[in-house]
């Protein structure tokens, strides 16, 4: 008998760890499923992420019903959790897939001299990602720190199918899981969000479990990825798969999901207007590059792996300390962006979309990341705190390297003086305020025109559109220079030196 140690794998389909332990017990016994919640790790946790895991528990429970078995829940130090169960149960080891953060490594090496102190096996495998980190390297065998090197290895290299769920015969029956006797519970018993020590989210967050996840797959599937490279960037287009809490959860597997785009793939190629223009668009193109975007959460996984210190560190060295704002109007002004009264449409849009649905538009994650680094000059740590407490999928090496990127601190990182203009940006891929309207109604009834054109606009005008939306906190121009002369000071340049600025803001 095996006990199978569910993490941020949340599903029994797809999943690697849980079909070797699976194969592994052969006539020798079952698998027990086991999910151990973790107050160190749940310290770390907030309302959205806790309401989206024990929605997908509850989901991944009723899986293991259908075939006859349940889910042994604990709550307690895995490190002693785990070897009582494995007593409790005879089971001569425990297998888990890996997770990479910091937190997750060090929590596993205490289990491990745990299981060995108690004479029980331990067996992990790669689960959450195609290729493990490590695997993808320079000819000189160092991670790699530039996206673009890394995708056409990861691209090229063949990837695995998706695993086989679990026989119902291959499973601890339901009645051996009732008889646990070390502050396990099987049944109803999942705590409740309170019991955990959280309040409901005010967030309405989507749907988990593999069936939620899969109905997401297939839907855009269907439509959304043959459009993805031309529309992904338009937030009001619905052109996003909205996998990313399911991917951090693990409610569905990468595997699958990685086969349900090559099925997409074929598809496309088979469609007559299959051909691939000179600026690289059409379907087959829009499939690559959603997979481009699979990719670039195992770039950000190896990063985290290799660089456990970016959590809260810089990954670029600056020559000197950059010179964030802290004084009273910075924080004030931190306030404002996190409320979503910045004065700028389309960051205040994103950042009440946050607040009302745990999620935000990737390209307007990048808008509002840039403004809070380059237009209020505050720290980016501000900012990955506040989308931690607030994202349901949040995850620790994805948003690290966002916020790093937009930052100009990470790897592979924006230039320090590409600066996003958030009026350009919502102009750009907002172009008929759709997005905006729906996320800020104090400027539902403006025009697109004057919504993108909110800075210029006198406050007289302004108080007489839109009275309840605010004045921009700051002067974009303005906060510009500031940043650039911020970031020359840290790279110890002189004053003076415009070279290749200009040209790059945005």
């Amino acid at each position: 008998m095996r006990l199978f140690w569910h993490r941020r794998d949340l599903r029994v389909a797809d999943n690697r760890g849980l079909a070797a332990a699976a194969d592994a017990t052969g006539n020798d016994g079952a698998v027990v499923p086991v999910f151990v919640f973790d107050d160190d790790v749940l310290a770390h946790g907030a309302p959205p992420r806790v309401r989206f895991m024990l929605d997908a528990l509850a989901a991944l429970r009723d899986d293991y019903r259908e075939r006859g078995s349940d889910l042994v829940v604990a709550r307690g130090d895995p490190a002693e959790v785990l070897p009582e169960l494995a007593d409790e149960f005879g089971a001569e080891a425990v297998v888990w897939n890996e997770d990479y953060s910091g937190l997750a490594r060090e929590r596993d090496a205490r289990v491990r001299v745990a299981l060995d102190a108690a004479g029980v096996a331990r067996e992990t495998h790669h689960d959450a990602v195609h290729h493990e980190p490590g695997t993808i390297t320079t000819n000189q065998g160092d991670p790699y720190a530039v996206f673009t090197y890394f995708w056409k290895k990861w691209r090229d290299r063949e990837k695995a199918d998706p695993f086989d769920v679990p026989a119902g015969d291959d499973l601890v029956d339901a009645d051996a899981a009732d008889l646990v006797n070390v502050d396990a519970v099987a049944g109803d018993a999942l705590p409740s969000i309170t019991d955990l020590g959280f309040v409901e989210p005010d967030a309405d967050v989507q749907a988990a479990g593999t069936d939620a996840a899969r109905d997401r797959l297939a839907a855009f599937c269907e439509d959304a990825v043959y459009r993805y490279g031309e529309d992904r960037d338009y937030p009001a287009r619905e052109a996003t798969s909205r996998l990313s809490t399911d991917l951090k959860w693990g409610t569905i597997g990468v595997r699958e999901v990685y086969a349900a785009t090559e099925e997409a793939n074929a598809e496309a190629a088979a469609m007559a207007d299959d051909t691939v223009d000179d600026d690289g668009e059409g379907p087959v193109a829009s499939v690559e590059e959603f997979q481009s975007q699979l990719a670039w959460r195992e770039f950000y996984t190896q990063v985290l792996w290799a660089n456990p210190e970016v959590v809260t560190q810089n990954y670029k060295d600056y020559e000197r300390p950059i010179e964030w704002r802290n004084d009273d109007t910075a924080m004030e002004h931190l306030a404002a962006w996190k409320e979503g009264r910045t004065g700028y449409p389309i960051v205040d849009a994103g950042m009440r979309q946050l607040t009302e649905e745990a999620y935000m538009h990737n390209r307007v994650r990048m808008i509002v990341a840039s403004f809070l680094t380059k237009d209020l000059l505050l720290d980016w740590r501000h900012g990955y705190e506040h989308f931690k407490r607030h994202l349901a999928d949040h995850d620790t090496a994805n948003d690290n390297g966002g916020w790093q990127w937009a930052a100009s601190t990470g790897t592979d990182a924006q230039p320090y003086f590409r600066i996003f203009n958030p009026m350009t940006q919502g102009e750009r891929y907002d172009p008929d305020a759709e997005y905006v309207a729906e996320y800020v109604p104090e400027l539902a009834s403006v025009s697109p025109d004057n919504v993108h054109s909110w800075h210029e606009l006198s406050v007289g005008r302004r108080r007489q559109l839109a009275p309840e939306y605010p004045d921009p906190i700051v002067d974009h121009s303005e906060m510009r220079e500031r940043a650039l002369s911020m970031f020359k000071r840290a790279r110890g340049e002189e004053e003076g030196d415009e070279e290749g600025e200009e040209a790059s803001a945005d």
